[in-house]
């Protein structure tokens, strides 16, 4: 399948975004991505995968955004891993580019796992995690929340415009790739970039990044081990030291050329030699040195958390089998509007806030669906709400189906994610004579 490329619109600050879908190693998006990253200096990184149950999930795309509104697309399904297993490892261990990411370890895991047969990844470094820029931007605020917050909302507090998620839970093992995914999964990258860069300019503007400057020299670069170990400033490290590390020490205390090595907070990064790329400039390597940070995978990161049960315990509500409990509460029989059952006949609904968009495209239909009083109303309010409005919920979450206030066919879980999908999966449960036509031409 040919590689194709994709603008975006949405986000009125990207109007410019490039977006490439690499699906193989010799296509002109592939060397574009590796001519990208040889001259950019910071990129956001984002995975997608479909949930499975007792194992890692196999990641089906991977998203590289950078610094030049590029957002690059792998499509992991298609392109052969052997093959993309080292510039991938170069690109998360290369000193020379600053990783952006959001609660990116997990997403780590799971690359490693899907690239288990030819070395897995353990490191990422140097990392910024978005959530600690939030935390960062937040810290002269008064009042703010403990709770840990979505990228969604940390961009409309920090860039002004809402983040959609309507598309993270789809089936993304898929071919083709619809281009709402596509469009979802580069945004979701990129825009690690554009808060970033808020954070550097904040703290450039408030004097953050005034840090001491030394003057490094290396008196000792033509010494050879014998004379190095009679040098009194380094001979207590060597001595300390393993045998076997000291050529290590050599290596790093001999070396003439400083340029190699990326000082950092906890210690210095080796540069790869393999890795063409340009340094950072002195204003990002200032913030790398101060607010850098890594992942590290540890042995048990790589293993499933397996549940110590040996069977499945079923979860009784009020002594009914938690999954009947659903059924009884999912949709079934007749609508509550219908006249065969005392109703007018006209469909009333709710949409809560997870299908909140949904009640924009009913009323455009011309059905009544109306939303919570407030953003976050306890699932007991909204269950009111319906009761005393004699409507039918509306929702995706699937945990409000337990509660015990719920009478039959109060409520109706949306199984789509798409709007208009969510809008025809609403037909069903309206009477053909009275809406057939309004949805057969939205």
């Amino acid at each position: 399948m040919d590689s194709d490329t994709h603008t975006q619109n949405q986000n009125p600050s990207n109007s410019k975004l490039k977006v490439h879908l690499v699906t193989c190693t010799d296509s002109a998006e592939f060397t574009l991505l590796s001519e990208s990253l040889s001259r950019t200096s910071v990129v956001g990184l984002d995975a997608e995968w479909k949930p499975v149950r007792r194992s890692f999930p196999r990641v089906s795309v991977l998203q590289i955004a950078c610094g030049d509104s590029t957002v690059f697309v792998l499509d992991l399904l298609s392109l052969p891993l052997s093959s993309l297993w080292q510039p991938l490892r170069e690109l998360l261990l290369s000193p020379d580019i600053f990783k952006l990411g959001f609660g990116f370890k997990q997403d780590l895991v799971y690359l490693s796992s899907t690239f288990s047969s030819h070395g897995g990844f353990d490191k990422v470094e140097p990392y910024l995690d978005i959530k600690n820029v939030y935390n960062h931007l937040q810290h002269n605020k008064k009042h703010v929340s403990k709770q840990s917050k979505s990228l969604s909302t940390i961009c409309a507090e920090v860039l002004g415009f809402t983040l959609s998620k309507e598309l993270q839970c789809s089936d993304w093992s898929c071919r083709p790739l619809t281009e709402e995914q596509i469009t979802y999964a580069a945004m979701d990258a990129h825009i690690l970039l554009d808060i970033f860069k808020v954070f550097q300019a904040k703290v450039v503007k408030e004097g953050d990044l005034i840090l001491e400057t030394t003057v490094l020299s290396n008196p000792d670069a033509n010494l050879g081990l014998k004379d190095l170990f009679r040098n009194h400033d380094i001979s207590d490290k060597v001595l300390r030291a393993q045998f076997h590390e000291a050529l290590a020490i050599v290596q790093a205390t001999t070396c003439s050329d400083v340029a190699q090595m990326i000082p950092l907070a906890g210690g210095m990064i080796q540069k790869s030699s393999c890795w063409v790329t340009v340094p950072m400039d002195e204003d990002l390597l200032k913030v790398v040195k101060k607010y850098g940070d890594k992942i590290l995978l540890k042995e048990s990161d790589r293993k499933p958390k397996s549940s110590k049960k040996k069977g499945k315990k079923q979860t009784l509500i009020n002594g009914i089998n938690k999954e009947n409990h659903f059924e009884k509460f999912e949709w079934q029989g007749t609508p509550p509007w219908d006249p065969s059952v005392g109703g007018n006949g006209y469909p009333k609904f709710l949409c809560d806030v997870m299908v909140e968009g949904l009640a924009k495209h009913l009323r455009c239909v011309g059905i009544d669906a109306a939303i919570p009083y407030s953003k976050k109303p306890e699932p007991r309010m909204l269950i009111e709400h319906a009761q005393k409005e004699k409507r039918v919920i509306l929702t995706r979450d699937a945990k409000l189906l337990r509660h015990d206030y719920l009478t039959e066919n109060q409520i109706y879980r949306v199984k789509s994610l798409l709007k208009n999908e969510q809008l025809l999966e609403s037909n069903g449960m309206v009477s053909p004579s009275l809406n057939s036509k309004c949805f057969s031409g939205y």
